[in-house]
């Protein structure tokens, strides 16, 4: 497990990490310290991580700006943090938990067991981070009809008629998105509240209408599991 701690205090980012090592031993692979959003986000960009310990405050800066960037990422977040009042809007982000400051180690340890527990899951994500001329905003799941894939990028189809590109591929976003998601071909997927039937087409050619008239492909390899999975 390779685990990266983001604290501005050097007391404390020492502090967790003596007691994750304690905790997890060696199940550990790595571990690195830094005390800044920057240094986090570049360790993040070039070294793939497990789990990540972070900071709300740090010399001023907001953690949640790096709940942003890694809201879809595939690793798990734990918050420890003084601001006990930031733990829903932390959840939200799907952070696995939230210790508050102060901690012992057996409360730490209880973190960490849930993370042995969700190792091979998704975390359960409530928003995607999209970048718009240099500016970044949040899409919240609901909010989504259907994703098509456009090779390493893809675009989000939202309930009010607007299209977002997001930068993760449909195959990254398929291990992360809810179980309500369902790809039913290989360039898309579609949040099924939204599908009203499956249509079988001349050619045995299959697609699927959604609630407000659209039609989607569906793969032929996908049909029959589609079929007895949400229309059986």
């Amino acid at each position: 497990m390779k685990i990266l701690i983001i604290e501005d205090e050097a007391r404390i980012a020492k502090r967790i990490e003596r007691m994750v090592r304690s905790i997890l031993g060696s199940e550990i692979t790595s571990i690195q310290l830094c005390d800044s959003l920057n240094s986090g986000q570049e360790i993040i960009a070039s070294h793939p991580i497990d789990l990540l310990f972070l900071d709300l405050n740090l010399n001023g800066e907001s953690g949640f700006e790096m709940l942003e960037d890694v809201v879809a990422e595939s690793f798990h977040t734990i918050i420890i943090s003084a601001y006990k009042d930031k733990a829903i809007e932390a959840f939200e982000y799907g952070v696995l938990d939230f210790v508050a400051k102060p901690f012992d180690e057996e409360r730490l340890a209880k973190a960490c067991q849930r993370v042995s527990i969700k190792r091979n899951e998704a975390p359960h994500i409530k928003f995607l981070a999209i970048k718009k001329k240099g500016r970044r905003s949040l899409v919240n799941i609901d909010d989504i009809k259907y994703i098509k894939g456009a090779g390493i990028y893809t675009e989000l189809f939202l309930k009010n008629g607007r299209t977002e590109v997001h930068n993760k591929s449909l195959e990254s976003l398929n291990s992360l998105l809810p179980d309500s998601f369902e790809r039913i071909h290989k360039s898309y997927l579609v949040e099924m509240s939204s599908a009203q039937e499956i249509i079988v087409e001349p050619g045995s050619k299959y697609s699927l209408a959604l609630a407000d008239g659209e039609r989607l492909p569906i793969g032929r390899t996908r049909y029959k599991a589609l079929q007895e999975k949400w229309f059986s």
